[in-house]
């Protein structure tokens, strides 16, 4: 029996598993496998204190590091089911069953896809989510992101010292970035953006050839591209806590309180899967280390 399970190996979830271990409560944590979140899709992070300027790997392994000196067991399996009887919780993976009388979900949230045309049968093969991943495939040619978001910037700021040309194309008028982020591309002569208007297609045999648009660039409703990079947003993690009824709101992420507790009794929740609006790592490692103490609490009473 623990006192925690912790469902997620990202940041939040080893500074969760950090704290619970300090507070001595016998934590588990499950992941499917240790690369510590979206956060290191990061090449440059310039936003967390302390660091001026890490690696978005280097801050995960860092806090992982720092949740592993303390009494925590890490097992890289995958949560399928979890359930509650009276006030404790089952965890069901492949490998085994464990009890908790406590849960922590950090499950994070995954990328949005664009659900066009040709997406499928082109992913990996041109089209691509991640331009940390995949940017050194482009050397020398011809991109475009699609989004208009700060995710999306900062992977055309990742691509413009690769690629010769990077284009980015949004649905609406302006980019809604970090003002600062917006500068450094306004700045960059091999970025262009193209508003108003929404990629429809996906064209290629074997690889990504064009794309086709709403609204024609240059008068042409086609645009010649060698690789695309989707950066819509995310989509929660979240199909794990419906049956026990927790509370999502209408795009799926889980309702918490300032303490990180759900409408279940025992079961919390941190980081990008909940409905907290400003999601960075440090408000995830935050909530996390917040998560933790309100659960040690808990046992306590």
């Amino acid at each position: 029996m623990y006192d925690v399970i912790i469902i997620g190996g990202g940041v939040t979830g080893f500074a969760a598993a950090l704290y619970s271990g300090r507070f001595k409560l016998k934590t588990l944590v499950l992941t499917g496998e240790l690369k510590g979140g979206l956060i290191t899709w990061a090449k440059d992070v310039q936003n967390y204190p302390g660091f001026e300027n890490v690696s978005g790997i280097e801050l995960a392994k860092k806090i992982e590091d720092h949740a592993r000196r303390y009494d925590v067991d890490v097992k890289l399996e995958i949560v399928q089911e979890l359930n509650k009887q009276g006030s404790i919780f089952t965890v069901k993976t492949a490998e085994g069953v464990y009890e908790s009388k406590t849960v922590i979900f950090a499950t994070g949230t995954k990328v949005r896809t664009l659900k066009a045309p040709g997406e499928d049968k082109l992913k990996n093969k041109g089209v691509h989510y991640c331009a940390l991943c995949d940017a050194f495939a482009y050397n020398g040619k011809t991109v475009a992101v699609i989004g208009g978001s700060d995710s999306a910037v900062i992977e055309s700021l990742i691509l413009k010292d690769v690629a010769k040309k990077v284009y980015i194309i949004y649905r609406k008028d302006k980019l809604r970035a970090e003002p600062i982020n917006v500068e450094k591309v306004n700045k960059l002569d091999n970025v262009e953006v193209i508003t108003n208007t929404n990629v429809l297609e996906f064209i290629g045999e074997e690889k990504l050839e064009k794309v086709k648009l709403d609204n024609p660039y240059k008068g042409d409703e086609f645009l010649k591209l060698d690789g695309v990079f989707v950066a819509i947003g995310h989509e929660p993690q979240s199909e794990l806590v419906k049956p026990l009824g927790v509370k999502l709101d209408e795009k799926g992420y889980v309702e918490v309180d300032k303490d990180s507790k759900t409408n279940v009794e025992g079961l919390f929740a941190a980081g990008d899967v909940t409905n907290r609006k400003f999601k960075q790592a440090i408000t995830g490692v935050a909530e996390g280390v917040t998560a933790a103490y309100w659960a040690f609490n808990y046992i306590q009473k």
